[in-house]
């Protein structure tokens, strides 16, 4: 790397990586502006996504499309976003992170703005397709802005909360979003998208962070591999998404993406392999430390989605609307404030693996309380289980990114690898949960289905008796037996369908916590074998002690 912006620092002031701003002494009113415009930045990175995400079936509507193609829409958003942390490190190296940011905050806007005038699903993917790259330089900006907020010794703290910000947006999202459907239906989503982008551009160009370091970073084999990485990564990121959709085993195209992928990624992670200057450390990823690290991030965020996969979904298929949940979304976005306050607050460096075994604990507990739901269980029943799975999926997030970064300031040659590893786990790790509960949901309603239809003979006087009274409800509308006689048949196939669909949920809480049982389980392990190979031989480099 050719150094071509040479900073004669202050010891206080030095980058402590590759791309990242300096840190001078700040007055409290300039701290506490970076800290508001932190906050802004974070929330406009993640918001918008979680607005679409929280309103899919109403924006399914509006667009006049399928299930299938709403489903685009947050895939392409986790397309770009996961692509562009693949370059976005060494463009914040070579051009400052400030540069990315301000030309792709203009582009989302000028393609939200045009949205607002061109209804179809192709214009909505693309303003998703232009979030996902802005939200990936969002986070690194509102991480950065944070770090101004706080002094020196508070680095950990301001890390923290700088990555739980955008953590914040999907409870947000829900509280408020059906506010603004009311004030101009689905364009109320896109205006108020607008308006937070435009303000997030006015104060970044208001605000802007201190220089650092700036280096020739780019070499030409870079773009080649993006340019097999990235359409690999977006084929499987499009399987994941789509695939309990169009399900796994019986559309073609899901095959034939699958092996796109694994070829489009191999030839990239080849390629990089064999490189003098690579852009990603293939020998550095594929460590123990790592891959384990890595493994843990995804299992991680697959407990997470117990949320907006499993609670929230059980309620809305109990027909309960916004107005009946907006309780519950207050306690999620309470747990969540409050898991990120404690993270910041309680964070040390020799402690780092302990949020890691609580925040599992706490997600484990909160799951196995919700198994026990039924056709009658409403919000109230599930405040404290979703506060404990609130709180622990922002309590983790800090000191996971601890964990990964010790090697990177070690050798910051890892930052882009790191970077990428963290960015794909996490956003994987979300996809697989959703994926995976999501089809263990549907196959668990197909058993239940066919045992209660084992169960219910027609011959069995408790069977007849139930259709019988479903008939007699509509002896003032149709006048025929037999088709009063249907339509009780049809009460009691819905009542069923309703209780094989309770217990499919039941079972995805069960599994969702024998994930965190397990994860949890593997961590301590690994905690207590690392403490103990450390005591036996003192002097021996731990090489394992930067991940689980």
């Amino acid at each position: 790397m050719d150094h071509y912006t040479p900073h004669a620092w202050q010891p206080h002031e030095r980058p402590s990586l590759p791309g990242s701003p300096s840190t001078p002494l700040h007055s409290t009113p300039k701290r506490v502006a970076y800290l508001l415009v932190g906050l802004l930045v974070g929330i406009t990175g993640g918001l918008g996504n979680a607005l679409v995400a929280a309103n899919l079936v109403y924006l399914q509507g509006a667009l006049g499309a399928t299930t299938a193609e709403m489903a685009w829409l947050p895939a392409a958003y986790v397309m770009t976003n996961v692509s562009m942390n693949l370059l976005l490190v060494k463009f914040r190296q070579q051009f400052g992170l400030r540069a990315f940011t301000e030309v792709f905050l203009a582009l989302y806007a000028v393609v939200t703005f045009a949205h607002l005038f061109v209804n179809d699903l192709n214009s909505a993917i693309a303003v998703r397709a232009a979030h996902g790259m802005v939200g990936a330089a969002l986070s690194s900006l509102g991480l950065y802005y944070m770090i101004q907020a706080f002094p020196a010794k508070w680095r950990l703290k301001a890390l923290v909360l700088g990555l739980g910000t955008a953590q914040l947006a999907l409870p947000l999202a829900r509280l408020f979003s059906e506010d603004l459907l009311q004030v101009a239906e689905w364009r109320g989503l896109y205006l108020f998208e607008l308006g937070l982008c435009l303000t997030a551009l006015a104060s970044v160009l208001w605000l802007k962070l201190p220089p650092g370091d700036r280096f020739r970073t780019f070499e030409p084999l870079d773009f080649l591999t993006f340019a097999l990485l990235a359409p690999g990564i977006g084929l499987l990121v499009a399987v994941l998404s789509l695939g309990r959709i169009d399900w796994w085993l019986e559309a073609p195209w899901i095959g034939y993406a699958l092996v796109g992928a694994t070829v489009l990624i191999l030839s990239g992670l080849g390629i990089e392999h064999n490189r003098n200057n690579p852009l990603l450390m293939t020998r550095w990823l594929g460590s123990g430390p790592i891959l384990r690290l890595g493994l843990a991030v995804i299992l991680i965020r697959m407990v997470t989605s117990e949320q907006s996969t499993g609670a929230v979904g059980f309620m809305q298929y109990l027909n309960l609307g916004s107005q009946q949940l907006f309780a519950l979304y207050l306690v999620m976005l309470v747990g969540s404030v409050a898991g990120l306050a404690t993270s910041a607050l309680t964070i040390h460096p020799e402690h780092l693996f302990m949020p890691l075994l609580m925040s599992l604990g706490l997600m484990g507990t909160g799951a196995v309380m919700d198994t026990f739901s039924s056709n009658i269980t409403r919000p109230e029943q599930m405040y404290l289980s979703q506060f404990l799975l609130a709180f622990g999926s922002t309590f983790f997030l800090g000191p996971t990114m601890v964990l990964g970064t010790r090697n990177v300031i070690a050798n910051p040659r890892n930052l882009v690898s790191f970077s990428v590893m963290f960015g794909i786990a996490q956003n994987l790790g979300s996809l697989i949960g959703s994926a995976v509960l999501g089809t263990w949901q549907i196959v668990r309603e197909k058993y239940h289905s066919s045992l209660i239809t084992d169960h219910l003979p027609f011959y069995d006087p408790l069977v007849a008796a139930r259709v019988q009274s479903g008939a007699s409800s509509y002896s003032g509308v149709l006048p025929g037996s037999a088709e009063r006689n249907a339509q009780g048949l049809r009460a009691l196939a819905t009542a069923a369908t309703r209780e094989a669909n309770v217990m499919a949920y039941n079972d995805t809480f069960m599994l969702i916590a024998i994930i965190a049982v397990l994860t949890l389980i593997w961590i301590s392990v690994r905690v207590l074998w690392l403490r103990s190979t450390t005591r036996a031989v003192p002097t021996a480099p731990a090489s394992g002690s930067t991940a689980p």
